[in-house]
């Protein structure tokens, strides 16, 4: 949501400027009429003038920049790169993970400075954005290049005494390697804000106007892809985070497709009446963790919780029982397919704002699940199941069939991301299924 968002706030700002451009062109034409009022004439011609020392002066800065950014990926290919084939200071697959596609980006924006100094912006972006799959792939490479230089300066002496040698030189003007190998992410944001305003001081009927709007497009995507990979570093670093607070290895916070949302002290409300008692709680996308803290005499794990219970959001039901008012703190109410949480805090604003995490996380986590059994329900493979079953004799009758759906229902299940989970006794009261089962908290 939020990256439509952005798309659309981008695409209705140019949009708006190019409306009040074609008007202002349109204004432009009839003010040349013999029945023109001058004083209109003149404020037309004013704003013209005025759009056009504006894009001139952007496109200066783009040249100026465009220079400068050329020179210093010139310094790595030439000093780092070609250096290091030749030395073989560094493996071939090492060198290739650290640097990346920057030799190739630095030969593509050789060839877009050409044009951008010969005054062709539209043209010379025409023809770049077409190879801005080099930028997509150092984007994509981009976190694990940093890990990799790290760990080179960490192991590798002569490669580290090699790096500050040249990093020593006068043409690097106290520049660092790191500082430069993040240059093509943050040009990338650059290119998308001088084409914007290039694209909003040229007139429509301008042929670059088509070829500017073109190349916005194109660049954005790149931009919107570098901002997920960050996105998605950072929510892994959070994971590993929330991993390492976590005693043992018991608990697995990693996995796929899981992003952290919050964490922090919330009190559990006991069912029988017992002591109330805070509890860590670590929020993700798809799972509440409830968690205590080690004892803080122990040596090594002070600092450190143990996970308790994974409670998953999947078939979560969730209600604020009270707290509506501005009152001194709220109970929240979690209802699960076999477990109930009741959850407090005396701080009303954190309390809200758990509750709206919880809201957000339990409706995107069955919006897709929605969005899933409604692609299953009319695809050709399900109807055909669903005409097989009306054929097929009483489940009941047949004990093997039976057991084959449930071991299927069982495999099918996502697997918990809490190990060894100790099995709970089935109510007398309710029948056992697999789809409870797998729905209910895991006790850690």
């Amino acid at each position: 949501m939020r990256k439509k968002e952005v798309k659309v706030e981008k695409s209705a700002l140019v949009e708006s400027r190019v409306v009040t451009l074609r008007t202002t062109s349109s204004i432009i034409s009839m003010s040349f009429s013999p029945q023109s009022d001058p004083l209109l004439r003149s404020s037309i011609r004013e704003q013209r003038d005025r759009w056009e020392r504006k894009r001139n002066r952007t496109a200066k800065e783009l040249v100026q920049t465009e220079q400068r950014y050329c020179q210093q990926l010139e310094l790595v290919v030439t000093y780092f790169v070609e250096i290091l084939k030749a030395k073989a200071t560094l493996k071939q697959n090492i060198s290739e993970s650290i640097f990346s596609s920057i030799k190739a980006i630095h030969s593509v924006n050789q060839s877009l400075l050409v044009h951008l100094e010969n005054g062709y912006y539209g043209r010379g972006f025409d023809i770049f954005c077409p190879q801005l799959k080099v930028y997509n792939t150092y984007a994509d490479n981009f976190y694990h290049a940093r890990r990799v230089l790290a760990l080179q300066l960490k192991k590798n002496k002569a490669f580290r005494r090699f790096k500050k040698l040249q990093e020593s030189r006068p043409e690097f003007n106290h520049h660092k390697l790191e500082d430069l190998l993040d240059l093509p992410i943050n040009r990338i944001d650059q290119y998308l804000h001088f084409l914007q305003d290039l694209a909003a001081n040229t007139n429509p009927d301008n042929p670059e106007f088509q070829q500017l709007s073109r190349a916005v497009t194109a660049v954005d995507e790149v931009s919107q892809r570098i901002q997920d990979n960050t996105r998605r570093h950072e929510n892994h670093l959070q994971l590993c985070r929330v991993q390492k607070l976590l005693k043992g290895r018991k608990t697995k916070v990693l996995a796929a497709g899981r992003w952290y949302i919050r964490e922090g002290w919330l009190k559990v409300v006991p069912a029988k009446g017992a002591e109330v008692k805070p509890k860590m709680f670590f929020l993700f996308s798809d799972v509440l963790l409830q968690a205590k803290r080690c004892s803080a005499l122990h040596p090594t794990n002070g600092d450190k919780f143990t996970g308790q219970q994974a409670y998953p959001l999947k078939e979560c039901t969730l209600e604020k029982v009270f707290g509506h008012t501005r009152s001194k703190g709220g109970l929240l109410s979690l209802t699960f397919p076999r477990a109930k949480l009741l959850l407090m805090s005396n701080n009303l604003e954190d309390l809200n704002d758990w509750h709206q995490s919880l809201s957000s996380a339990i409706r995107k986590l069955q919006s897709k699940q929605t969005v899933i059994h409604q692609r299953e329900a009319f695809s050709p493979r399900s109807f055909e199941s669903a005409t097989q079953n009306l054929e097929a004799p009483n489940s009941s009758n047949n004990p093997s069939r039976k057991r084959n759906m449930v071991s299927v229902e069982a495999s099918a299940a996502p697997p918990s991301e809490s190990s060894a989970p100790k099995r709970m006794k089935p109510d007398a009261s309710e029948p056992s299924s697999s789809e409870a089962s797998t729905s209910s908290c895991v006790i850690l």
